[in-house]
């Protein structure tokens, strides 16, 4: 008879310790890949709602004496000279190491001109980017579509006293008033916003950009590291990360995790010690059996072979088990956690982890026992025959 032979007889003839066995082993690996994945859940949620909370990396020119007013960039009036970032760099933000981690790029040219008698700030900006990226803006009418519609600041709009429908004209173009916007207590409410080429031309930076906003989420790596390699693409360009808005995203997940390290450390020392007291109590009760082995022949090895594989065939089934029962958990739990959450998914490599976890975790509970059986004395376990 095959040494997994007796092992997995041993298994069967004890169901009810096998299934106790199983089940502290199921107890804490779902534990841990509840947490874990919930955790991961949270992470992604947060990865697509990123762009609801506006950019977190702002990269303007370079300029001892620059004037910060709009995310970085100020205009004192329509003389006001600054170097320009070329927009036909912009895509080469897309090119750096961390590339998957980027994901709205809203580049903008901002100067001042003069309406009906007062300077006013314009900003031409590609309405696409900018306004996924800046979702929490309201308006009255209908965003701009082509390149001769304007959004105007709620303050702008009171002060020229301009409608919806109205026309008005910058530089020597005609442009009309498709919505205005409602008050949002920055600076938005006293500026004209319009098409980043057509301001270009009204402002005379044709193919210049004068700041862009970027919203990225570092999941993988270090803000800093971004921001480096943002840097290195653009170095007469000043790159700043705004460490507050992925900090107070990513404080709560990291707290969070350490809550579910140290209730999984908890758990799988529970886990363990159920495995180790099972383990013991099965050695005393098979000590004739042991000895029947020992005196027909069986050397310590094989005797601890049969225990140990009796172990890893029970952290096997726990580790699997727990695996697609915490999985089960954190789906149906996800929305309870964050609202409208969404799951992540399985994660196989998660998987990989928690079933040598769990069998790593039973042969070690296992390993005192075996040896205690191993160098059982024969003649004395024969004794109780």
């Amino acid at each position: 008879m095959k040494l997994y032979n007796i092992s997995f007889n041993n298994l069967n003839r004890r169901k009810g310790k096998m299934i106790f066995l199983v089940l502290g082993l199921f107890i804490g690996i779902a534990t841990i890949v509840t947490l874990l994945s919930i955790t991961e859940s949270m992470s992604r949620d947060i990865e697509d709602q990123l762009d609801q909370f506006g950019a977190n990396i702002v990269m303007v020119p370079k300029s001892e004496n620059l004037s910060l007013s709009y995310g970085g960039v100020s205009m004192g009036g329509v003389n006001y000279k600054t170097v320009e970032l070329d927009e036909a760099r912009i895509p080469d933000i897309r090119t750096i190491e961390y590339s998957k981690n980027i994901g709205l790029v809203a580049p903008k040219v901002l100067g001042a001109a003069s309406v009906k008698g007062k300077d006013v700030l314009l900003m031409g900006v590609d309405f696409e980017s900018e306004l996924a990226l800046k979702n929490w803006w309201q308006w009255e009418g209908t965003p701009p579509a082509q390149a001769d519609e304007l959004l105007i600041g709620s303050q702008t709009a009171a002060t020229f006293n301009l409608a919806v429908g109205d026309s008005l004209v910058l530089g020597e173009k005609e442009f009309t008033v498709t919505s205005i916007l409602k008050p949002t207590g920055a600076t938005e409410d006293g500026i004209i916003i319009g098409d980043l080429h057509a301001f270009q031309k009204v402002l005379g930076k044709e193919g210049k950009v004068s700041m862009v906003e970027i919203a990225a989420f570092c999941r993988d790596c270090p803000i800093t590291e971004l921001v480096l390699q943002i840097a290195e693409k653009f170095p007469d360009a000043k790159v700043t990360a705004l460490r507050q808005a992925v900090m107070s995203k990513m404080q709560s997940i990291e707290l969070f995790k350490s809550f579910s390290y140290g209730i999984a450390i908890l758990v799988i020392f529970i886990g363990s010690l159920l495995v180790f007291v099972t383990m013991m109590g099965s050695v005393n009760e098979r000590t004739r059996e042991i000895g029947i082995f020992r005196a027909i022949g069986f050397r310590r090895g094989h005797v601890m072979q049969i225990i140990l594989l009796e172990a890893m065939v029970v952290g096997l089934i726990g580790g699997v088990l727990g695996y697609l029962g915490g999985n089960g958990i954190a789906l149906v739990a996800m929305p309870l956690v964050i609202k409208n959450g969404t799951f992540a998914g399985f994660n196989y490599n998660l998987g990989g982890v928690a079933v040598l976890l769990s069998i790593a975790l039973s042969l070690l509970a296992s390993l005192y026992p075996a040896q205690k059986a191993s160098n059982l004395d024969p003649s004395e376990a024969l004794r109780a025959l």
